[in-house]
């Protein structure tokens, strides 16, 4: 009964449209209150001990990082860079879309914010190179997935907190995964524009444009290069890795490419605390939420059910897959994980599955939900950048989808062809 209730609220008043980290903190409180086992006191408690965490800190930081190297002009020069490189290859300015969502995946973390910085940049220039605009638009919101798979990764934050992974092995083990579904995108982008007709840059490349590009580029090029390098020599940890960026990112934006005016700065604290506060509220209503299924013991139940089904662990690892897919499609990836990760962790453990591999499949799996309606992130942010119905986007995102589910398998089966996975040989 008492599962029922905590998931039942919680379904209604996702239903009705309520946010996604009140529901968890409603349902939460209610299921407190019915059952009696904990003071209601347990709530609030949950809400500030899980903030209360120098990991988690890294969370707003990168969102802060985020929006300084979009409006810094740094997703501008990135793009020049990549575009100098494969613009007069068919498809060249589709490629170059998706190599720039990889490099600034890099820096943001964030699917979402991905899309907004580089779908408003570059969305008209392929519409205006014959692109058709649906195309365009799901290939941007496509590509930005890997902003939360690449490090430095939000969700893998969320993860690493909540299974007591270690987050700079989860970073690690992004890489690979991020980097062959970018390229899968590449590949696509090559044919549909092939078969399409769509044609290549007329911009003649020379090495100085190169140079002159790379240049221009230079210092947007070197955060990752800051962010990942400083935390794989041990100069510092990936929550002071995201104060190095905030602060990296403000220099450069302000005093090197001078497109963030002082005036700006404001504007950007605000919007990095409003997305802050937003994601801290459902972390914390999650973990509530969480520790309550926890009591309850329904973790344990999930996990003998499944186990019941099949001892084999492919056949459940395929069952956890098909299920988070289908989380992804409705629940906010950060949500989807504090949530689950106490349910599905302890069955990888059973199974013998590396937490860091776990944490791949979780995050690569969540993240395809971000192109998936009725949610579907990144398809709503990239809706509002060209102002096109959902499900017309949707429609060209279907083959995208198709490809990646695709390269989720050939991860979620194969732990060792991450060879930067720690452990993999």
């Amino acid at each position: 009964m008492t599962s029922l209730i905590l998931f039942g609220t919680f379904i209604l008043l996702f239903l009705i449209r309520v946010p996604i980290g009140i529901s968890l903190g409603i349902a939460s409180f209610v299921t407190i209150i019915y059952n009696g086992t904990v003071s209601p006191s347990y709530l609030a408690q949950g809400l500030t001990t899980t903030t209360d965490s120098f990991p988690l800190m890294a969370v707003p930081l990168f969102i802060l990082a985020g929006e300084i190297m979009g409006k810094g002009g740094v997703s501008r020069r990135l793009f020049d860079f990549v575009k100098m490189i494969v613009g007069n290859i068919t498809g060249g300015i589709a490629i170059a879309t998706v190599a720039t969502c990889i490099v600034f995946a890099a820096i943001s973390g964030s699917g979402p914010a991905t899309v907004a910085a580089i779908g408003g940049m570059v969305i008209p220039m392929m519409v205006e190179r014959g692109y058709d605009k649906k195309f365009a638009t799901a290939l941007v919101a496509c590509a930005a997935t890997i902003g939360v798979i690449i490090p430095p990764s939000i969700p893998m934050v969320i993860y690493g907190v909540s299974s007591s992974t270690s987050i700079g092995d989860l970073f690690l083990a992004g890489i690979i995964p991020g980097i062959v579904i970018g390229i899968v995108l590449m590949i696509y982008s090559y044919f549909y524009a092939k078969k399409n007709n769509y044609d290549q840059l007329t911009e003649k490349f020379t090495w100085y444009k190169l140079f002159n590009t790379f240049l221009n580029a230079f210092w947007a090029l070197l955060i990752p290069v800051l962010i990942l390098g400083g935390i794989y020599g041990g100069v510092f940890t990936p929550t002071e890795a995201a104060a190095v960026a905030v602060v990296y990112g403000l220099f450069i934006s302000i005093f090197i490419y001078k497109e963030l005016k002082p005036k700006q700065v404001y504007e950007v604290f605000v919007n990095a605390s409003l997305t802050t506060g937003v994601i801290l509220i459902i972390t914390g209503s999650a973990n509530a939420f969480g520790r309550i299924l926890t009591i309850e013991r329904i973790p344990d139940q999930i996990s003998t059910l499944m186990t019941s089904v099949s001892d084999n662990k492919i056949i459940i690892l395929l069952m956890i897959t098909v299920f988070l897919l289908f989380v992804g499609t409705f629940m906010d990836t950060l949500a989807a994980i504090i949530i689950l990760t106490p349910i599905l962790y302890p069955i990888a453990t059973e199974l013998q599955v590396d937490p860091v591999h776990f944490g791949v499949i979780m995050v690569v799996n969540l993240a395809i939900g971000f192109i998936t309606p009725p949610l579907g992130g990144n398809l709503f942010v990239a809706a509002g950048i060209t102002g096109m119905p959902i499900w017309d986007i949707a429609k060209k995102v279907f083959p995208m989808f198709i490809l990646m589910l695709i390269v989720l398998l050939l991860f979620v089966f194969n732990a060792d062809i991450n060879i930067l996975m720690p452990g993999s040989n």
